[in-house]
């Protein structure tokens, strides 16, 4: 079962495997907005700086469900930063996906604030829902809440199979969402994960990891996996990391180097893909040697 669990967790990575996606950012019709702002404080890691903005918004808008959810999303990476899981050499092996390679301690001050983020985001989400069953926002914050929580469970407290179970719930809000002219592409990335991971696992697991609506269709999920990639607003450069991380993998180092060097341009405060942009380089030179 534990090469199971390592074909489960891989295959999110593998997904996206193909030709590289464009380096440039994704720039939404209507120019950035304030969410669109925090998140590039986040992926700057300016968590700091990410925060104070919600914080703001919160204080604009206290009935938005995407601020909770987003805060949410910067205590991840905050505490994924911390324990030095976002490195990518912690990806190159399937045993860290797992059961994970650092021996930090999850801060439980930290677990307490993302969680209650969730509760909040969840709360404000459904109220809106309630009155308004199509609501983008509320729809959008119940996915993040899934891929927030999904995500903590499985590389901070490093608990794969209860992960997989969580990352079932993102199914609904998603199709409402890929439902819409245009769709809302930044869900492509759950929902593409979810039809290529039960695609990758083999029959027996599968009668253990069955998801109503998703049949498996690799191909299918490739493809929504690029839509977000190269369409998405808020999840394009996560799309992207996703891409550099299956191209290490895969030994691309040459697609590799392109989209980190185009992360480096559009995030330069990012001390981690400076880093990783520096290391891909080296392994170039030498594989050329």
């Amino acid at each position: 079962m534990a090469s199971a669990a390592r074909l489960i967790a891989a295959a999110v990575l593998a997904a996206v495997v193909g030709s590289p996606v464009p380096v440039l950012a994704f720039q939404p019709a209507d120019g950035p907005g304030p969410l669109d702002r925090a998140f590039a404080r986040l992926y700057n890691f300016d968590f700091a700086g990410g925060l104070a903005i919600l914080d703001e918004m919160e204080t604009a808008d206290p009935q938005n469900p995407l601020v909770p959810s987003t805060r949410a999303a910067a205590f991840l990476f905050m505490e994924l930063n911390r324990m030095k899981i976002l490195e990518m050499r912690f990806f190159m092996s399937d045993d860290n996906l797992v059961d994970g390679s650092s021996r930090s301690v999850p801060d439980p001050a930290v677990r307490a604030r993302l969680f209650a983020a969730l509760d909040s985001a969840r709360a404000l989400a459904k109220a809106r829902l309630a009155t308004r069953p199509d609501d983008v926002e509320g729809l959008f914050a119940l996915c993040m809440c899934v891929s927030v929580e999904t995500d903590y469970t499985a590389l901070v407290e490093r608990r794969t199979w209860r992960s997989t179970r969580l990352a079932t719930a993102v199914v609904e809000p998603a199709r409402k969402l890929l439902a819409r002219t245009p769709p809302f592409y930044d869900v492509y990335v759950n929902f593409g994960a979810l039809e290529y991971i039960m695609g990758e696992l083999p029959f027996f697991v599968r009668w253990f990891v069955h998801i109503d609506g998703v049949k498996g269709n690799k191909r299918q999920g490739i493809e929504q996996l690029k839509l977000a990639a190269y369409q998405g607003r808020y999840y394009a450069p996560f799309a992207r990391i996703l891409l550099v991380v299956v191209s290490l993998r895969e030994k691309k180092l040459a697609d590799a180097e392109e989209l980190l060097a185009g992360l480096v341009r559009d995030f330069p405060e990012n001390p981690v893909l400076r880093e990783e942009l520096t290391i891909v380089r080296q392994r170039a030179r030498r594989a050329k040697q």
